[in-house]
Formats: C-alpha cells, sequence, structure tokens
C-alpha cells in the first residue's frame, strides 16, 4: 500500500474535517477509508427523481452560534439562510415544537391559554427553556396540569418511539433536547448561524476532501486491513507509526471483546407524491400512540430554494432498536450505567495505542450535533498540530 502519514476511517464531518486539516495545514498523506459507496457519512444527499435534493439517512440541518465552525464550513461552498419550523400533530392541531406560546393559543380556549401564559412568564419569564420533566414536578396546579398535557400529548409516545422507553427512564440529556419554550418563537432553533448548503451536502464534502494529499476509499471495512496488536497498529501486515482517526463504533474496532454498545437506528420510507407540497412545514412530527413513525419530513422545504416541480417527496422515519447483523445504521447511542461501562472499557483499551485517535459520535459513544463535531475535529487538529 502507498506510504501515509494518516488514515481516517470514515468521511463524515468528524473524519472529513480532520482529514482536511492534516492535509491542507499540514501537508500530510491522508487516506480516508469508508465501508459505505459514497462520502458523506450521513450527511449524504443525492437528487432524487423528482429533482428533489433527498437526504438519504434522515433530515440534517446545520444550525450552531459557533463563529469558528461557521467560518470553517462556508469556506467549502454556497449556503443560504434556512430557520427550521416542526409541527406537531396533538389531536387535531397541527402545532409549532418545541411547544411554546402558540402551541398554548392551538390547544387550548382564548381565556385558558391566556391565564396560562402569564402563570408561566411570571414563573419563569420570556424567552425561557424548561425541560418537560422539570415542568412536571411544579408544585403550581395550573403549571402542573399544563405540563401532564404536553407530557402526555407531545413527549410520551414519540419518546418511546424514538428510544424504546419512557422519558423518565432515558437520560435527561436527551429529554432536555426538546423543552418547553416559553415564547412566540416558533423557530426549532435560535442559533445565530442556521443555514443549508446549496446543491446539498455532498458538493460540501466533495470540496473539503479535493485535494491532492487525501486519497479515498470507499466500500472498504477497517477491519480488512487494519488490527491491533499489543500496543501497535497493523495495516496490511505492517506496523503503521502515522496515526489512525477512527470515527466508526469503537466496540467494532476491538471485535466487541468487552460486549456491544447498545444503539437506536431509524428506518426510512420514501413516498414521491404528485402535489406542488405535502405539509406547511419541512418536518411534522407524530407524537400519537397509533402512528409507528415519528416524524414526516418533505425535503423540498429545506434543500432548496427554487424548486418549480409540481411534484414532492416525503420520508417516514421508524425508529428501531439497532441490531448489527441486520445491515442496520447506529445512530443514537443509549446511555445508561452498563453501557458507559462498557464505553469505558473500551476507551481504556484504546488508550494502550497512542497513535489512535477516537472522534465522533460513536467512536466517543456521544450525542453530537453537527457543529459540534466540527468544532471536536478542530480541536484535535489543533492538539496534533502542537505536537507534530
Amino acid at each position: 500500500m502507498k506510504k501515509y502519514d494518516v488514515i481516517v476511517v470514515g468521511s463524515g464531518f468528524a473524519g472529513a474535517t480532520i482529514a482536511e486539516r492534516l492535509a491542507n495545514k499540514l501537508g500530510k498523506k491522508v487516506l480516508i477509508i469508508d465501508k459505505r459507496d459514497h462520502i458523506g457519512g450521513n450527511m449524504y444527499d443525492y437528487v432524487d427523481k423528482n429533482g428533489i435534493i433527498t437526504h438519504k439517512y434522515g433530515p440534517h440541518l446545520f444550525h450552531t452560534n459557533l463563529d469558528n465552525v461557521y467560518d470553517y464550513v462556508t469556506k467549502f461552498g454556497k449556503w443560504f439562510t434556512y430557520e427550521h419550523r416542526v409541527l406537531g400533530k396533538i389531536k387535531d392541531n397541527l402545532v409549532p415544537i418545541p411547544f411554546n406560546l402558540t402551541s398554548l393559543e392551538k390547544c387550548f380556549s382564548k381565556e385558558k391559554s391566556e391565564k396560562l401564559k402569564k402563570v408561566l412568564i411570571n414563573e419563569f419569564g420570556l424567552e425561557k427553556k424548561i425541560p418537560i420533566l422539570e415542568l412536571r414536578k411544579h408544585s403550581d396546579k395550573d403549571i402542573n396540569e399544563l405540563a401532564e398535557f404536553i407530557y402526555e400529548n407531545v413527549f410520551l409516545y414519540y419518546t418511546m418511539k424514538q428510544w424504546g422507553q419512557t422519558p423518565d427512564e432515558i437520560d435527561p440529556e436527551v429529554t432536555n433536547r426538546v423543552p418547553i419554550f416559553i415564547s412566540l418563537d416558533d423557530r426549532y432553533f435560535q442559533d445565530k448561524y442556521q443555514i443549508m448548503p446549496v446543491g446539498g451536502y455532498t458538493k460540501i464534502f466533495e470540496n473539503m476532501l479535493n485535494s491532492e494529499n487525501i486519497d479515498i476509499k470507499l466500500s472498504v471495512d477497517a477491519k480488512s486491513i487494519m488490527s491491533f496488536l499489543e500496543g501497535k497498529i497493523m495495516v496490511e501486515g505492517e506496523v503503521f507509526k502515522g496515526l489512525v482517526i477512527y470515527t466508526g463504533e469503537v466496540d467494532e474496532l476491538f471485535n466487541y471483546k468487552y460486549g456491544d454498545l447498545p444503539y437506536r437506528s431509524l428506518k426510512f420510507e420514501f413516498e414521491s407524491k404528485d402535489v406542488d407540497y405535502y405539509q406547511p412545514v419541512a418536518t411534522v412530527n407524530y407524537p400519537t400512540k397509533e402512528d409507528k413513525f415519528t416524524r414526516i419530513t418533505e425535503y423540498k422545504h429545506m434543500t432548496g430554494e427554487n424548486y418549480n416541480v409540481n411534484k414532492t417527496t416525503i420520508m417516514r422515519e421508524y425508529p428501531c432498536q439497532y441490531e448489527k447483523n441486520k445491515n442496520m445504521i447506529p445512530y443514537y447511542p443509549i446511555n445508561n450505567e452498563e453501557s458507559k461501562n462498557i464505553y469505558e472499557k473500551y476507551l481504556q483499551e484504546a488508550n494502550r495505542y497512542p497513535n489512535l485517535h477516537l472522534i465522533g459520535r460513536l467512536s466517543q459513544y456521544k450525542y453530537y450535533n453537527m457543529d459540534l463535531i466540527i468544532n471536536e475535529a478542530l480541536k484535535l487538529f489543533e492538539k496534533i498540530e502542537k505536537e507534530n
């Protein structure tokens, strides 16, 4: 095999960012390998038969408050402003999600909604986000009644479908991501930068990895060329002394020797519709008991500014338990005491290899938004740069 300074396993934002920096700023010869047949990881998108840019692995919205991340990603293509809005089906209404003051107006009578607004504002103030589990513990009768309504109609069944657990059973970091918002702002995010790439994410990744110092091999499983032996990384039977940046499942890397780390996965059902638009916003959540899917995404709303086709594409999303032997993709780490203990053993194993770096949602067994993983990759690059 050609001589490389760095091998990066995985070409999502974690792998692509560190590969780009090492290749272009430090002049390192980098090999990227990915077991999929495309770059971009879960951000991969393509133009479907309706001419609509479609995200193969579920909707990905870019939003950040980090100036350095914004400055970095916008170097690799054009972006347009996109402010995501989500509606949720509550009985016969579609109301803003996160549940906010407008949602109150749609779910209750004018008299009752005005009363609840005053109670919430007096207690918490405007523009505040309160986790649903915190709201449920409140002693005020009106707040507690509202919290139970929201819990039952917004959180309970959606969370059970998404995680296979009730909100009380899962990590508070998860439930805190969709709080009650005491505001009339119906945007899903309030970040400083809310953008989407013109032409899709795949073009951004192509531009990031367009370097004479980067080679890419697709449809290659890292385990087919790489092994770990007594503190040494072997590549095609020889000791590899360069850096290895690994972004995949850490339990798979070490052949599940300490057990399987649990994940939730997703199944997607795509459907073409002969209408201009199927729903009023890009995403409608279904926190309902009778619907098996959690949400419907209509990509036409979010991936282009000037679609003129009289067709649209929707995608229904079905969460499920991850099973590694069924060609499924692990999406969300399930954090509990058992999984944390298992991960800690893999982390200790990884620390035996000084030239191995773990980065990414799967290798670090931690939920990251895109901007945070790019920031982690940039910090890792700075650390490597200082050591060189």
